[in-house]
């Protein structure tokens, strides 16, 4: 924190009302953090134990007392205990509801480095992925050229391939390293028998005990996250030859009728045909059902079962059968994907699948950009375990076994007030902005839900100032705060050219502390900034 950083007048105003001549203790603290911060069972063991990692940073008149003064209290509030959630590894939500209740953290087509057509097909991304905490990673299995190995690539492409079972020694070795939650592996299986045979053999030896399958494929409530953690699932469906679909699919020169993902017609001779104990070791059995949207949106109250869709599926499916989907999602399992055409490995909106219930919203993580921003910013969540329970308005039935409707106009629930104090670290992380004049910056605050709650508001430009002070309110009403998401955004205002990219987050408001709080900024990527932070203020009005 910069020596000249300039404390604002509501944190003044506040260590006078909580303090006494100078002088904050511990029971001063305590007060504050149940009165301001909301957090209302906080304890003096709480309190304590802020003052502790003050006296650990060596800051002066703090070890002594045990009390804070105005400045010491500052850097309370603008340092990276006071994140707005719970640090990574606080899990809150109830993890003992069955898997289906849960918004899961997905990739597609994991294995790439880069885009759909021409990038090569690693490990790597994989790992990355699991570090981060995605939980459901996919595979697309092809033999080999000599047609005695599998390997893993995106098919009818130039990928260069990666041996599946490099892929599966990397999922064992990293899939519990930042969650103890199971990991699911969707396959998309372009295989004969005797190398679905092989495959199941390569699953067996390489996760032995950690394989979770039922006994049976007759199951009528999926176990839970907390039953199935540190154990992996494998998901897919009845194995069938795409070749000559997606062939006449690209004589026709139509690609987004090329779906090698999820085949329509489900055929019961076709699974059997499958070696038996590669059909075992499925957990999550995929498919849709013949018929059309209807069929593939039945619920079998005694089968749970997995429906991939396209994004254009979706679209399309949500202004017709919307509630049929969710009512779908409350025990089964969806897969939304990214549409064809979506060749640089870019992503989609994810908040059509979410407000849904479509708990596989699977993206392409080196797609970077908003949508991606908007994907990780979900996961932050529930101590960035990978699995978010979803809100009970999608899993409760209503007397006339009703659902929740995406389409009704929602009176507003509660009113979100969001004030940014300052910000700070830009010029630690990024060095200069303009070799001319330093930096412009401005702050875009908004929501991301369902429609009626959604939009971006922003600040006025704080000229050449390398640590911002705004001190700016705004209000978002909100009809369905437990599906919206809080987006923050900071550009750097450029008169000749593309404002420049300052930092960004995002993150669940139903997760979010109220209070003062530290707002740290990650880089378009995903990664956290070293330094760069912004002081905000958040409070919940009832309607």
């Amino acid at each position: 924190m910069s020596e000249r950083t300039k404390i604002p007048a509501d944190i003044k105003a506040l260590f006078d009302r909580y303090s006494d001549h100078g002088s904050m203790t511990l029971d001063h603290l305590l007060a504050f953090l149940i009165e301001v911060q909301g957090e209302k069972s906080a304890a003096k063991e709480d309190a304590e134990a802020i003052v502790n990692s003050l006296i650990a940073l060596q800051l002066p008149n703090v070890s002594q007392s045990k009390a804070l003064d105005l400045q010491s209290f500052f850097r309370y509030l603008f340092g990276d205990v006071n994140s707005p959630l719970l640090p990574s590894g606080s899990v809150q939500h109830d993890m003992n509801a069955p898997l289906p209740h849960y918004f899961i953290y997905t990739g597609h087509n994991s294995y790439l480095t880069g885009n759909q057509l021409s990038s090569d097909s690693s490990d790597a991304p994989i790992i990355e992925a699991l570090h981060r905490g995605v939980r459901v990673i996919e595979l697309d299995l092809w033999p080999n050229s000599d047609e005695d190995d599998v390997n893993v690539l995106h098919g009818m492409t130039l990928t260069d391939p990666v041996k599946l079972i490099q892929c599966l020694i990397s999922i064992k070795e990293h899939a519990f390293v930042v969650s103890d939650y199971p990991v699911i592996i969707t396959l998309e299986d372009h295989l004969t028998p005797d190398l679905q045979a092989k495959v199941a053999q390569m699953l067996i030896q390489t996760f032995g005990d950690m394989l979770f399958y039922p006994e049976s494929e007759c199951i009528a409530e999926f176990p839970s996250p907390e039953a199935l953690k540190r154990r992996i699932l494998i998901s897919t469906k009845p194995p069938k030859e795409y070749l000559q679909k997606k062939v006449e699919a690209l004589e026709e020169n139509d690609p987004e009728s090329i779906d090698t993902e999820d085949p329509e017609d489900e055929d019961d001779k076709l699974e059997h045909n499958a070696a038996p104990e590669y059909r075992h070791l499925i957990a999550i059995h995929a498919g849709k059902l013949k018929g059309g949207l209807k069929e593939w949106l039945r619920v079998d109250p005694d089968k749970v079962r997995r429906l991939s869709l396209s994004e254009r599926e979706l679209e399309k499916a949500s202004e017709t059968h919307g509630k049929d989907i969710i009512r779908f999602t409350q025990k089964n399992f969806l897969r939304v994907y990214p549409k064809g055409v979506r060749v640089d490995s870019s992503n989609y909106d994810p908040l059509t699948a979410w407000i849904h219930g479509a708990q596989m919203v699977a993206f392409n993580m080196q797609g970077y950009g908003k949508s991606l921003w908007l994907m990780q910013g979900k996961f932050r969540a529930n101590g960035g375990c990978g699995y978010v329970k979803k809100p009970d308005l999608l899993l409760k039935l209503g007397p006339n076994n009703d659902v929740f409707d995406p389409k009704a106009n929602l009176p507003v629930k509660t009113t979100l007030k969001v004030k940014a104090y300052m910000g700070e670290g830009w010029h630690s992380d990024f060095g200069e902005f303009d070799i001319c004049s330093r930096p412009d910056f401005y702050l875009r605050v908004g929501i991301a839900g369902i429609p009626a709650d959604s939009g971006m508001k922003e600040t006025k430009e704080m000229d050449d100032n390398w640590n911002p002070t705004w001190n700016e309110e705004f209000e978002f009403p909100l009809a369905v705060p437990e599906l919206a998401l809080l987006r923050i955004e900071i550009y750097e205002y450029d008169m000749s050219e593309r404002d420049d990219f300052g930092g960004q987050t995002c993150f669940p408001v139903s997760d979010l502390r109220t209070g003062i709080r530290t707002v740290p900024l990650y880089n378009k990527e995903g990664d956290k900034y070293k330094s760069v932070k912004l002081l905000m203020r958040f409070r919940f009005v009832s309607a």
